[in-house]
């Protein structure tokens, strides 16, 4: 696991941008990605009911039993990836590989930390209560989730504007870019913490770019 973001600790979301990028494939990934959908409606019950037992885990033992911890994992892992190839950033054309591992050499990458001990009394709270502020705030970005991939809401207007930029300049912008990619952070950390896997609150803050570092040090590397 690489060593976790110094601006949010239990969460680590980069995305690398491709180059070159198809001008026109973008209009055909909603079909190509039906797989992955299929797949995914099916890991979402899955992740929703390890999440309940992983409740019942940790108000019991103060522990997420690391297999199904790191079976949640791999299910947000593979929801980035494909949200990351489709219309939740564009910003890769490399088709997304069928697999809850972390895949190192894909372009969009998701670690969390796995914690030793978790709050009995947060755990009553933060899924619901604590995390109202949030969903408000990631209602706005994505629109609604749907098998692991966001539908509608700011984030695919954005990456919709950037496939038409793509397909008359043959440059997606890396200002909009970092922003999306940080919108998607912002999603990324509120389900860590809402599904249990972190007692770390996420904070309210745009933390734009592909790396963790912000967007002024991923414009240097792409």
């Amino acid at each position: 696991m690489e060593n976790p973001s110094p601006l949010y600790p239990p969460v680590t979301v980069t995305g690398r941008l491709d180059a070159p990028l198809s001008r026109w494939l973008w209009l055909v990934k909603w079909v190509l990605v039906i797989p992955h959908w299929i797949v995914l409606f099916f890991l979402w019950i899955a992740f929703l009911v390890v999440a309940v037992i992983a409740f019942f885990a940790i108000l019991f033992t103060e522990r997420f039993p690391r297999g199904l911890f790191d079976f949640n994992l791999g299910v947000l892992r593979w929801s980035w990836r494909v949200s990351y190839y489709s219309y939740g950033a564009l910003g890769t054309d490399r088709y997304p590989p069928f697999s809850l591992g972390p895949e190192p050499d894909y372009p969009a990458r998701l670690d969390i930390a796995y914690p030793e001990r978790l709050s009995r009394s947060l755990v009553l709270v933060k899924w619901w209560l604590l995390a109202i502020p949030h969903y408000l705030v990631i209602a706005f970005f994505t629109g609604g989730l749907r098998a692991g991939w966001w539908t509608g809401g700011l984030i695919s207007l954005l990456a919709l504007i950037a496939a038409f930029a793509l397909a008359f300049t043959e440059r997606y912008p890396r200002d909009l870019f970092a922003l999306i990619v940080g919108l998607n952070r912002w999603v990324l950390r509120v389900a860590a913490y809402a599904s249990l896997m972190t007692d770390a609150y996420p904070p309210f803050r745009l933390d734009q770019g592909g790396t963790e570092h912000g967007a002024e040090v991923d414009a240097k590397r792409l």
